[in-house]
């Protein structure tokens, strides 16, 4: 079924559903408003014949006489109903033997009146019942004359009303037709000129579907289709970068295949070249100690490699329980393994740390840290300084770690945290690494919903940042 049918037959649809349950709440509360102002003026009205009845109860107790009462009552009854004559109103007064004292009623009484069940002195019931063509309201309460409890039953044919509904039925039912068959003409010529500018835009699809991606949609309407037709141009000439995108993501996952396999074809070569040449030669303890020492230290190499590789994978897989602990403490607790890590060079590792504590996976911070440190030492020169700094600010923690050292080509920040990248591959592999340290950092930091910040200017030191996300210092809360 094409677009524009299926507009115009939901759209019928949905104007007739709505249309006719809007009208018919409308038939239905106004019937209902009519109807409580018939209940309300029965209850008025019958509270009249009670006040009369209550007026002369001092009278009826002085002469003590039941046929007084019924006299009295007759005449009270008789007297409203005259009152009352072109309202279609009926009162049925029976004493405690159920005997009619007064009845105007020209129908029969019904035997089963669910309104009379447990009805007590000073309580009003009343129920609507069909009898015959007519809808009438029974109202009644029980009264206490003297000595004697009396049932009144005051009635109110309330057809009127229930006819009043029957006739807007039939009225709308015309309206209905009608605006429908209104409505289904002007439909026709909406739905058709909205698909229109649709049917262009479906031809344009197909044309860059086929490769030609400078082709455009031609609208100039400032609707919702002139929208979409903007969007649908603007993401035709996204297309073209997101395909760039992909090859360079492409190209990232073949620079880590290539780097990959040459940081295992280094090591493996020298191993396989000097167990060979230990194999082939004769026996020499000091050429033979060189090469054990050789093929130890590649095969070091390698299970580095692989523990950092392993690092990589659990820390995209896993998941960590974070505990509150005060980041200074930690950093405390790796300084000395940092300090000698930097005594080769005899470089100054300084800590400025405020207080305060995060959210952390200890261990894995605590890598963090060691890897950038790591990092900065490799790129120092002797006898510069490391500071490592924690700053609080408006409930958020900043950890910083600057150097000295030679710092980062502009060129080479946006790839820093690609696994195996190496700004300078000689100073790194001298270094014993193998550009695995800052994507670790980087998804260490991914897990605790912190994001790495670097700042480098060739020659003249680099500053990382790892920004964690609002919480509160140690010792302090926010108002």
């Amino acid at each position: 079924m094409k677009f524009w049918k299926k507009i115009y037959i939901f759209s019928i649809l949905v104007f007739v559903i709505i249309f006719n349950a809007a009208s018919i709440m409308v038939i239905e509360r106004s019937h209902n408003r009519m109807l409580e102002q018939e209940i309300d003026s029965a209850l008025s009205q019958y509270m009249s014949i009670h006040s009369s009845v209550n007026a002369i109860v001092p009278i009826v107790r002085i002469y003590d006489s039941i046929d007084y009462e019924k006299t009295v009552l007759t005449r009270i009854a008789n007297e409203f109903v005259r009152t009352n004559k072109e309202q279609r109103v009926y009162l049925d007064i029976r004493d405690e033997t159920n005997q009619a004292v007064f009845s105007n009623i020209d129908f029969q009484m019904p035997e089963q009146r669910k309104e009379l069940d447990k009805l007590g002195a000073d309580q009003i019931n009343y129920m609507l019942r069909d009898i015959d063509e007519r809808t009438i309201l029974f109202t009644s309460n029980m009264v206490d004359v003297s000595q004697t409890s009396y049932l009144f039953t005051y009635m109110v044919d309330v057809s009127s009303v229930y006819q009043d509904r029957v006739d807007q039925y039939k009225f709308f039912v015309k309206v209905d037709v009608a605006a429908c068959f209104l409505y289904m003409l002007i439909m026709f010529f909406v739905s058709r000129g909205l698909t229109r500018s649709i049917e262009r835009l479906g031809r344009t699809a197909q044309v860059i579907a086929q490769g030609n991606f400078s082709e455009r949609v031609q609208l100039q309407s400032k609707d919702e289709i002139g929208v979409l037709a903007d969007n649908f141009n603007n993401m035709a000439a996204v297309v073209e970068d997101k395909i760039n995108e992909l090859e360079r993501i492409n190209q990232e996952k073949q620079r880590f295949i290539n780097n990959f396999t040459h940081e295992l074809k280094t090591p493996l070569t020298s191993i396989i070249a000097y167990a060979s040449f230990m194999r082939t030669t004769k026996y020499d303890e000091e050429m033979f100690l060189d090469g054990l020492n050789v093929i130890y230290s590649e095969g070091k190499r390698l299970e580095m490699l692989s523990l950092k590789l392993m690092n990589l994978i659990v820390l995209q897989e896993d998941d960590f329980e974070l505990e509150l602990h005060d980041l200074g403490a930690v950093i405390a607790e790796i300084k000395p393994a940092l300090d000698m890590l930097a005594k080769e060079k005899q470089i100054a590792i300084v800590t400025e740390c405020g207080p305060g504590e995060l959210r952390l996976e200890k261990d894995l911070m605590k890598v963090l840290i060691f890897n950038l440190v790591d990092n900065a030492i490799k790129a120092s020169d002797k006898q510069q300084t490391i500071t490592l700094q924690i700053v609080w600010q408006d409930g958020q923690c900043v950890l910083a770690v600057m150097d000295q050292g030679i710092g980062i080509a502009k060129e080479h920040q946006d790839k820093i945290f690609e696994p195996f990248y190496m700004v300078d591959k000689s100073r790194t592999r001298s270094g014993k690494g193998a550009g695995l340290g800052l994507a670790i950092c980087k998804n260490v930091a991914k897990v605790h919903n912190a994001n790495i910040r670097v700042t480098s200017n060739e020659n003249h030191g680099t500053k990382v940042e790892v920004v964690f996300a609002p919480t509160f210092p140690k010792g302090g809360m926010q108002e």
